[in-house]
């Protein structure tokens, strides 16, 4: 697969970038020319090399929102979602606890760290295949705060309703919330009720927030990561977003899937508890859900800058998602999880951090898929089926809308 049909990226994922040479004009001397082409191309950099300048001057201009108006593209995770972010509410709120964009801030009050987090749910349907919007909601922000390296205590649940929304659909959905926050070890101990007019929203919108305790002395972050690295999924990616697409019963394909909404803090603890962060054992983890396993390991790269070399046949993807993926011309790297996670750990750690994952039952299926390069910084490759190498890029436009 290339990616998402209709971005313009070809199969290079150069974009269309023109790699064009000398143009000689019929009056020159062809061999004169051809001589001159080849002694420029000797003395400067390799037209591989100009590609790779021009994509890094891109990505250090200044984030600029150029549309007037929010599009369905900036809630996608790719990279109208990132333009949004860094140009808007960064430059708005800017501080160093927000500036590492990380999925919580890390707060030290006194001699104790604590973990931040919050998220908002907007997915339709409500109610799908392996959940609904709110374990899918206490699941999110446990795994945020996991993703940190925190043990999660405490949520806030806010809703905002839409009038003539079903008393009892309500009640599905607090009950559904009240079980995954057992199931994680967690308590909603504060929240919030909003009620707007019929046609205002779409039956139930809902926030949570959290707070985690930070027991170890540890520092994870998409910064941390370094050549020679690792990188592990945790087990088949994109079910989530495909069983959300195929729950909305627009498209004519059938498929035996459930989402992987889940609680990662107890796969978390047991991966901390065998491989300790650090520079000999885990770096950073990241729970893949908007925009997909692509979006964390451009953040990865991006952040540390550093290549992310992945292979194509060691992602795990399972056969019902990839056919689904195929029929709807998307890329399963671009399709998000829920109860997923993409890991860097330190090389000589790989072996036991893959061990600790497969050993609980929510890592069976995890798998190495990858390696940290020094070169070419910032960029995510991928070694493809065929034998070739492209770049992923940030996802562009939003395929699966309002997936989470």
């Amino acid at each position: 697969m290339t990616g998402i049909e209709g971005t313009g990226t070809d199969r290079t994922g150069l974009g269309g970038t023109d790699l064009g040479g000398t143009s000689i004009g019929g009056t020159a001397d062809w061999a004169e020319a051809a001589v001159r082409e080849h002694a420029a191309e000797a003395e400067g950099p390799s037209r591989e090399e100009q590609v790779l300048e021009r994509i890094d001057r891109a990505r250090h201009r200044k984030a600029r929102v150029k549309e007037e108006h929010i599009t369905m593209a900036h809630g996608s995770g790719g990279k109208a979602t990132q333009t949004l972010v860094e140009a808007v509410f960064l430059e708005s709120f800017r501080n160093p606890l927000l500036e590492p964009l990380e999925d919580g801030a890390v707060l030290e009050i006194g001699t104790t760290r604590l973990a931040f987090t919050t998220d908002s749910y907007v997915v339709s349907p409500l109610f799908f295949p392996g959940g609904d919007i709110g374990d899918l909601a206490v699941n999110g922000t446990v795994n945020d705060l996991s993703v940190c390296g925190a043990r999660p205590l405490y949520l806030s649940a806010g809703f905002v309703l839409e009038e003539g929304f079903p008393v009892e659909d309500l009640r599905r959905i607090t009950a559904s919330m009240a079980a995954a926050a057992a199931a994680a070890g967690v308590q909603i101990v504060t929240g919030d009720t909003k009620v707007v007019q019929r046609g205002k929203a779409d039956g139930c919108y809902v926030n949570t927030a959290g707070v985690g305790l930070l027991d170890r002395p540890i520092s994870l972050g998409v910064a941390a990561a370094r050549p020679g690295d690792a990188v592990l999924v945790s087990g088949p990616i994109g079910e989530h977003g495909v069983t959300i697409m195929l729950a909305r019963g627009e498209l004519d394909i059938e498929a035996d899937l459930t989402s992987d909404t889940a609680p990662l803090n107890g796969l978390i603890s047991a991966l901390l508890g065998a491989c300790p962060p650090g520079a000999d054992g885990v770096r950073c983890m990241r729970d893949a859900t908007r925009g997909g396993v692509a979006t964390i390991l451009n953040e990865i790269a991006r952040a540390s800058g550093v290549a992310v070399v992945v292979d194509e046949d060691a992602i795990p993807v399972r056969p019902a998602v990839r056919g689904a993926c195929e029929l709807l011309g998307i890329d399963p790297l671009y399709v998000a999880c829920e109860g997923r996670m993409v890991v860097v750990v330190a090389g000589a750690a790989a072996d036991g951090a893959l061990a600790a994952l497969r050993a609980h039952p929510l890592g069976e299926g995890a798998a190495l898929i990858g390696h940290v390069k020094d070169d070419p910084p910032g960029l995510v490759l991928l070694k493809t089926a065929f034998g070739g190498t492209r770049i992923v890029d940030l996802l562009v436009g939003d395929p699966l809308p309002r997936i989470c």
